[in-house]
This record gives C-alpha cells, sequence and structure tokens, in this order.
C-alpha cells in the first residue's frame, strides 16, 4: 500500500478490482481528492453549491421569487463557487422554501464601479446598516422595502407596477415605460410614470363619488397646490403619491433642503462621486427619466439624475416633482411637464 502512495501507480483490472483498490488507497493515503473525467487536475478546486460553505459578508444579499426571474438576463443561473459572485442556494439550510433563491456578493458586483450599471441588482443598491421593512402590493405580489424617516413610511425602492397600459389604445399620456424600453431595466430600477399614470387619472375620472378630469392640461385641484388631500393614483391600497409638502415634510426630517439630496441618494450608482450616505434608508436611485419634446422621445441621465412625481399640479401643463442629481447634495422641489415619465416613490397612510 505504502508503495502505491508514493509511486501513484496506476490501477489496472477489472471494475469491481479497481473500486475496492481505489477505496483502500484514498483511505490509506488521506486524500480528499481524486482526478476525474471531467478533465480537471487533482490542483483544481471543485465547488458545488451543495457542499461548499456559504461565505458570510455584511454585503451579501439574498435575491430570490420574482427578483430572481426578473435578474436572469443580467445574473447566470448556473450556481457560483463560494469564491464567485453567486452561489445557489438551492440545497441550502438557511433557504429551505426556495430552490431559486441565491446568495449575492454585492461586494464583488459593484468592485470597480464607478458609475450606475443596469447589471447590478436592486439588492445591491440598498444601505446594508438600516433595517428595512417589507410590504407587498397585492395587486401583482411584487414586494417592496420600506423605511420610516421622522413620521413617514416611504417606499425604499422604486414602484414597479404595470397598470396594463404599455403602448396601445388612444391614452399614451398614461403609459408607463421601463428606462431604454427594455423590460429588465424595471427590475433594477422600477417604472418610469407619465404624470397621468402617476395619479391614475382613469380611476380619478371614473370616481363616482367625485370624478376629476385630471391629467395632460386639465388642472383638476385635487392635489393641486399644496393641498393636503391624498391621492392614492398608481400606489398600492394603503399608500398614496406624496405631495409637495409631504415631500418637503422629508426634507426636514432629514435636515434641510440644501443637504437632503446627500441624505436621501444611494450609497452607489450616482457618476462622478456623486454618490450619497444614503444615511435614513431612502435609497434613491438615479434612475433616469423619459423626455418628449413634440415627437421626439428619448431616456435620458441614468446614473446622473433621479426624478420622483408628486401629486400636487402648478398649472394645468406642469406638476410638481422632486429632483436629485449626481452634481448636487440639494434635493430639489420643482415642476415638470406632464408628458416626461419620472419614478414613483408611494407614502403610507396615516
Amino acid at each position: 500500500m505504502k508503495t502505491l502512495c508514493d509511486g501513484k501507480k496506476s490501477l489496472r483490472g477489472s471494475v469491481a478490482v479497481a473500486a475496492i483498490s481505489s477505496a483502500l488507497l484514498l483511505a490509506a493515503c488521506g486524500g480528499t481528492s481524486v482526478s476525474s473525467d471531467n478533465g480537471l487536475s487533482d490542483s483544481e478546486d471543485i465547488h458545488s453549491s451543495s457542499s461548499s460553505p456559504k461565505v458570510e459578508s455584511s454585503s451579501s444579499v439574498i435575491l430570490s421569487g420574482d427578483s430572481l426571474e426578473e435578474s436572469s438576463s443580467a445574473l447566470s443561473s448556473s450556481s457560483w463557487s463560494s469564491e464567485g459572485t453567486i452561489e445557489s442556494s438551492s440545497s441550502s439550510e438557511k433557504e429551505p422554501s426556495s430552490s431559486s433563491s441565491v446568495e449575492l456578493n454585492c461586494s464583488a458586483l459593484l468592485e470597480g464601479e464607478t458609475g450606475w450599471s443596469w447589471n447590478v441588482p436592486k439588492e445591491c443598491r440598498f444601505n446594508p446598516d438600516i433595517a428595512y421593512g417589507t410590504m407587498i402590493d397585492s395587486r401583482d405580489g411584487q414586494t417592496y422595502k420600506t423605511v420610516k424617516i421622522g413620521d413617514q413610511t416611504w417606499m425604499a425602492e422604486n414602484l414597479n407596477f404595470d397598470p396594463g397600459q404599455g403602448g396601445s389604445g388612444d391614452t399614451k399620456y398614461d403609459w408607463s415605460w421601463c428606462y431604454n424600453d427594455e423590460p429588465k431595466n424595471c427590475a433594477v430600477a422600477g417604472r418610469l410614470y407619465s404624470w397621468a399614470a402617476a395619479i391614475d387619472s382613469v380611476k380619478l375620472a371614473t370616481d363616482a363619488d367625485n370624478p376629476q378630469d385630471c391629467g395632460y392640461g386639465k388642472e383638476c385641484g385635487l392635489a393641486l397646490r399644496g393641498t393636503t388631500i391624498l391621492v392614492q393614483g398608481i400606489c398600492p391600497e394603503g399608500w398614496h403619491l406624496p405631495t409637495r409638502a409631504e415631500w418637503n415634510t422629508l426634507f426636514t426630517a432629514v435636515g434641510e433642503e440644501s443637504t437632503a439630496g446627500k441624505f436621501l441618494k444611494s450609497q452607489t450608482g450616482w457618476y462622478n462621486r456623486g454618490n450619497g450616505t444614503d444615511a435614513y434608508g431612502f435609497s434613491a436611485l438615479p434612475a433616469g427619466s423619459r423626455k418628449v419634446d413634440g415627437d421626439n422621445v428619448e431616456f435620458l441621465n441614468d446614473g446622473g439624475y433621479a426624478g420622483f412625481w408628486s401629486a400636487s399640479q402648478l398649472a394645468a401643463n406642469v406638476a410638481y416633482r422632486m429632483y436629485l442629481s449626481y452634481g448636487s447634495d440639494y434635493a430639489t422641489l420643482s415642476y415638470d411637464h406632464p408628458n416626461n415619465g419620472f419614478s414613483v416613490r408611494c407614502l403610507k397612510d396615516l
């Protein structure tokens, strides 16, 4: 047996003899790996998701369910080693409820990042030091992180509800879009909505008790110029589109308008060192916008800009939206054309 160990002699003979001899050789030599017919040498590591240990990291997050499916175009569905970016947890004891969940090593995904990438999952953009809550949108089953800031509870990510008006019929100003019309981008930063879609002008117009003719070119008055009347809009039940006054309340809770942008922006993803501290967990992403200028339509400013609709109008053809930029610590409330597309953050009803 010693001769076999020292000389690494080949084993020949019948299948039964070879199997028995191999077992005896392995036990006597104390070895734990052998060459296989997959072409790997003895010196190469062979990793499998069922046997390799989990890599614990404060920057690792669990991705499962719809988020995994939506991110499949950016992430490989195959299992990576514990030294790689993703490790399958289909057989993990930590995630027995789902065979499609994976653990993301966000440090690896973000390494060397200097700006925005649509290939980084949204889970890697949250502040790992914040204890987020969650809510489920009963309309489509999507789960959102939430965060309490002051007396307000906000969605900590952009709304991604598709109202089902994605490009057909005559109500084109009620549409919503994924950035660059790429469905996978909605899984990262939510949808961009026209103001009419954000306030759900169709629902307002058909309200039996108090119908409102809102949307482009209409001064509906329901959320006009600072009123505190709640407009659910495109948000789930129990949540609403924030008014201009409610955005101002958020700015006050995190300091003031001149520094609010720094505290509300995510810690990664913003160009030219424009990242924020995300001190309160709002985790604003630079999702860009969709601009309409006559017949010219373009998506622009991903990585540099975030815009969020309010429920408040300034006049018939302009509505308020909150604005964040990579080049400023300000959080600005200004107004924009209702046909343009911006993100939506929903605020929980009190």
